[in-house]
């Protein structure tokens, strides 16, 4: 399922991750750690795949349209049981 998030929205989400929680997501869906990456706004192509991630202009960073929220729920998810 699709969902729109702002930019600096979804980068602080994966600034708050605690460390190893990309390598936690990547290993549980099976996908390389740099792809993982992409999705919250990297860009190596080398090592990774766009992972869905579309940026549209606009306020507080711009839109940025995720294919699917899959990743983003389990990072909600590690942060909801942060303490």
């Amino acid at each position: 399922m699709s969902r729109t998030i702002t930019f600096n929205e979804l980068r602080r989400i994966k600034n708050s991750l605690p460390e190893g929680s990309i390598h936690t997501i990547a290993d549980k869906l099976n996908l390389p750690v740099q792809s993982v990456r992409n999705y919250f706004g990297g860009s190596n192509y080398d090592f990774g795949t766009n992972m869905g991630f579309h940026l549209e202009p606009g306020p507080d960073g711009g839109f940025v349209v995720l294919d699917d929220s899959q990743i983003l729920d389990m990072a909600l998810e590690i942060l909801e049981h942060k303490s």
